[in-house]
C-alpha cells in the first residue's frame, strides 16, 4: 500500500471513531429511560415534575435497547438509521397508521390511560367529529360514508388494553395534524416550550414532532428533545438535532424556522393539550 492511500485510509479511521464519539456524547447506553439515557449538557439541568404529570411521563418513557434501528409497521428496518439517538418502547401497530400526528396522539392517550383518566381520552377525526375511548369500551363504532360520520353500537363491551389499543387504530386513520393543529390550544412561539408540547404544520402531507424533555442553564436558556413518529408508520423516536456539543438536544429560536435531520418547519405552529 503507498504512503497516500495509507493517510487516506488512517484518516478515514480516525474520521468514524471521531463520528461515533459523537454520536455517543450526551448519551448513557445503557439508560433505559429518556431521562437516564440522554444526558444534561454541561451547565444545564433537568426540572423536577409531579410523578403524575404529563412532563415526568413523557420523560421517564422506557425506550429500547440503545442502539435499536427504527422499524416500519412491516418489522423491517427503515433506510435512514442515522437521525435518532433512541427508540420509544411501544408497538407500530401491523398497519401503517401510527405515523406523525398518531405518535403524539399514543403517547397522550397511553399517559391518560397510565392515570387512569378514562373519560379524557377523546380526539377528534378531521372532520370534527369527536371520539371517546369510553364509547369505543361500550362497544360504539364509528360508520364513515364521505364526510359523514354516525355512530351506533354494534360491538359488545370491552374495556381491555387491547380494546384500548383498537380504539387508537381508529383515531389515527381519521385524525392527524389538520386536526390536531385544529383543536389544540395555540402557544404563542415567544415563550419558552414545555415538556409536551407539539411543533407542528399542518396538511397533507404535514409534520408534527413533540418535545419530550427540556433542560435548563442558570441564565434561564432552555434546550430540548423532540420524537417524532413519521412515514410510513415506523417506530417512535427521539430526534438527534446535529449540533456541536449538544445533540441530541436542540436550542430552539423564538422566531424563524425549526429543522430537524427528517423534515423543515418553515413557519411551524405551536399547540399544547389542555
Amino acid at each position: 500500500m503507498s504512503i497516500n492511500k495509507l493517510i487516506f485510509f488512517s484518516s478515514l479511521i480516525f474520521l468514524i471513531s471521531s463520528c461515533d464519539e459523537k454520536t455517543l456524547q450526551n448519551i448513557n447506553v445503557s439508560g433505559e429511560s429518556i431521562r437516564d439515557r440522554i444526558i444534561c449538557p454541561s451547565g444545564y439541568s433537568r426540572e423536577n415534575y409531579d410523578k403524575s404529570s404529563w412532563q415526568y411521563f413523557l420523560q421517564n418513557l422506557n425506550l429500547k435497547p440503545n442502539g435499536s434501528k427504527i422499524l416500519d409497521f412491516t418489522g423491517e428496518p427503515i433506510f435512514n438509521q442515522k437521525g435518532h439517538v433512541g427508540i420509544i418502547d411501544y408497538d407500530i401497530g401491523k398497519k401503517d397508521l401510527q405515523q406523525c400526528a398518531d405518535a403524539i396522539i399514543r403517547l397522550r392517550a397511553e399517559y391518560l390511560y397510565k392515570q387512569q383518566e378514562y373519560n379524557d381520552i377523546e380526539f377528534k377525526f378531521t372532520s370534527g367529529h369527536n371520539y371517546r375511548w369510553i364509547d369505543y369500551a361500550k362497544g360504539i363504532r364509528p360508520s364513515i360514508d364521505g364526510n359523514k360520520v354516525t355512530f351506533k353500537q354494534n360491538a359488545k363491551t370491552d374495556s381491555s388494553y387491547s380494546s384500548f389499543r383498537n380504539y387508537l387504530d381508529i383515531i389515527f386513520m381519521y385524525a392527524g395534524t389538520i386536526s390536531l393543529n385544529r383543536d389544540l390550544e395555540k402557544i404563542p412561539r415567544n415563550n419558552n416550550f414545555e415538556i409536551g408540547d407539539i411543533i407542528i404544520k399542518a396538511g397533507s402531507p404535514g409534520h408534527a414532532v413533540l418535545v419530550v424533555d427540556r433542560v435548563r442553564d442558570n441564565q434561564g436558556n432552555y434546550l430540548y428533545l423532540l420524537a417524532e413518529g413519521y412515514t410510513p408508520a415506523q417506530s417512535i423516536h427521539i430526534l438527534k438535532s446535529g449540533k456541536s456539543n449538544i445533540s441530541p438536544w436542540f436550542k430552539i429560536d423564538k422566531q424563524g424556522s425549526i429543522s430537524s435531520k427528517r423534515f423543515y418547519f418553515s413557519n411551524p405552529n405551536i399547540r399544547r393539550f389542555n
